[in-house]
C-alpha cells in the first residue's frame, strides 16, 4: 500500500512540476540542492493531504453502499443464579486426643509386660505389672485387722446401746475401726499403681521400658494410640472470626493419601493470640479405614461464605477503566443471525474463588456477557455471537 501511495504522490508531483518526468525524487536528492529538495517535499506533502481526504470520502461512500459488513466474532455466556461457596485455605496437622505415654506410678521392678508393639488392646486391659515389694501381703494383713476392728466395734456398739460398758470403750473401738479401714483404702490405692491398665482402646505404639527394668514414678513404660478421635488443629487469622465458628463446613484434603473428607469445625477458640492475631480451631476427622495418622499434614478448605443466588463470571471478562471501575460488555438486541450490539456495564464485585468472580450488581440474570473477544470490542460495536 505504501508503494502505491508513493507512486501516486510521485505522479502528482510530476504533473504539478509541468510534466517533467526526467527528474525523480532520487535525481533531486542526488543533485543535493537544498532548495529543490524543500520544494519537492512541499509539493509531495500537499498531494498527500489531498489524496488522504479523497480516500476518506471513498471509504465512507463504500461503507454506505456495502450491505455486507464484517462483524467481530465473539462468544457470550448467559448470566444465571447459582450456588456459590467461598472457601479459605489453611494448612494444619492431624492430632489425636488419645495419644498417651503411660508412665509408672510406683517404684519397683517391671515384673511383667503383657503386650507387644502393634498389639490392639481394649480399655481396662492389664498391660504391665510392677513388683509390689510385699505390698499385697501387707494389704491382706491390714484387711484382717480391719475385719477384727469392725467386729469389735459392732459388738461394742450393741453393748453401748444396751447401756453396758463405758463410752470410752465404745469410742476407742470406733476410732480403731475407722483408722484401720482408712489404712486399707490407702494401701489399696498404692497397690493399684503397680498394675498398668489401658485407659482407652487402641494400639500399643511403643514399649519403652523392658520387662525386668527398674522404674519409678514418672518413668515412661509404653505409648498407646487410638486413631478414632482424630482432629486437625490450625490457626485462623482473626479477620475470619465472624464466619468461622463451631459447625462451619470444612473439606479436609490429605495430599499424601489422595483423600478428601467432608467434616466441620468442632471447636473454635475464644482467645485471640496477640502474637500472630489468630485463633485456634479443631476440625474433627472421620478415620474409618485408619489411614489418617497423627502429625499428618492436611489442607483445609473452610466454607466462610455462601450465596445461594450468586452470579459468577470468569475473571478474564472483567476490565477496569482509568477511574478504577470494573466493567464487562453485555450484548443486547440479539437478532436471529446472532448479531448484536455490545454495551459496557459497570459492575460491583464480591468474593473470588479460583477464576470465578461474584458479581453483586451491574448484571442481572439472563444477560449475555461477552466472553471470548471481550478485550477487543468497544462500546456500541456490532458483533456476531458464535454458538458453542
Amino acid at each position: 500500500m505504501k508503494n502505491i501511495y508513493a507512486t501516486i504522490f510521485l505522479a502528482a508531483f510530476m504533473v504539478s512540476c509541468g510534466g517533467d518526468s526526467k527528474k525523480s525524487v532520487d535525481d533531486v536528492i542526488a543533485e543535493g540542492d537544498l532548495k529543490a529538495l524543500r520544494t519537492m517535499r512541499e509539493e509531495v506533502s500537499k498531494q498527500h493531504d489531498i489524496l488522504g481526504a479523497d480516500l476518506g470520502k471513498l471509504d465512507e461512500a463504500i461503507k454506505k453502499l456495502d450491505t455486507v459488513e464484517n462483524r467481530v466474532l465473539v462468544t457470550a455466556l448467559k448470566a444465571k443464579d447459582t450456588l456459590f461457596n467461598h472457601y479459605i485455605e489453611l494448612q494444619g496437622n492431624v492430632s489425636t486426643k488419645e495419644n498417651l505415654m503411660i508412665n509408672a506410678e510406683y517404684s519397683g521392678t517391671l515384673q511383667r509386660v503383657y503386650v507387644n508393639e502393634g498389639q490392639k488392646v481394649g480399655r481396662g486391659q492389664v498391660l504391665a505389672r510392677i513388683d509390689d515389694g510385699g505390698l499385697g501381703a501387707q494389704l491382706s494383713q491390714l484387711r484382717a485387722q480391719a475385719s477384727l476392728a469392725k467386729t469389735t466395734f459392732e459388738r461394742q456398739k450393741r453393748l453401748w446401746e444396751q447401756n453396758i460398758g463405758s463410752e470410752m470403750q465404745y469410742l476407742e473401738s470406733q476410732t480403731q475401726y475407722e483408722s484401720t479401714k482408712n489404712a486399707v483404702v490407702q494401701l489399696e490405692r498404692q497397690l493399684v499403681k503397680t498394675t498398668v491398665i489401658a485407659p482407652f482402646s487402641g494400639t500399643i505404639e511403643e514399649i519403652i521400658s523392658e520387662q525386668g527394668s527398674n522404674v519409678s514414678p514418672g518413668t515412661a513404660i509404653l505409648r498407646i494410640v487410638s486413631l478414632r478421635n482424630m482432629y486437625i488443629e490450625a490457626e485462623v487469622p482473626e479477620r475470619y472470626l465472624p464466619n468461622v465458628k463451631k459447625g462451619t463446613q470444612v473439606i479436609a484434603d490429605f495430599p499424601v493419601l489422595g483423600e478428601k473428607v467432608e467434616t466441620e469445625v468442632r471447636q473454635a477458640s475464644n482467645y485471640i493470640n496477640p502474637g500472630n492475631r489468630s485463633f485456634r480451631i479443631e476440625v474433627g476427622v472421620p478415620n474409618k479405614n485408619g489411614s489418617i495418622k497423627p502429625n499428618l499434614t492436611a489442607k483445609m478448605n473452610i466454607n466462610d461464605y455462601t450465596n445461594e443466588k450468586a452470579i459468577l463470571v470468569p475473571q478474564s471478562v472483567i476490565s477496569e477503566n482509568a477511574e478504577g471501575d470494573q466493567y464487562v460488555y453485555v450484548a443486547s438486541a440479539i437478532d436471529e443471525n446472532g448479531e448484536a450490539e455490545v454495551h459496557r456495564s459497570i459492575i460491583e464485585t464480591g468474593k473470588t474463588q479460583e477464576d470465578l468472580v461474584e458479581v453483586l450488581s451491574g448484571i442481572k440474570e439472563g444477560d449475555q456477557i461477552i466472553k471470548e473477544g471481550a478485550r477487543s470490542v468497544q462500546e456500541g460495536q456490532k458483533v456476531k455471537i458464535l454458538k458453542r
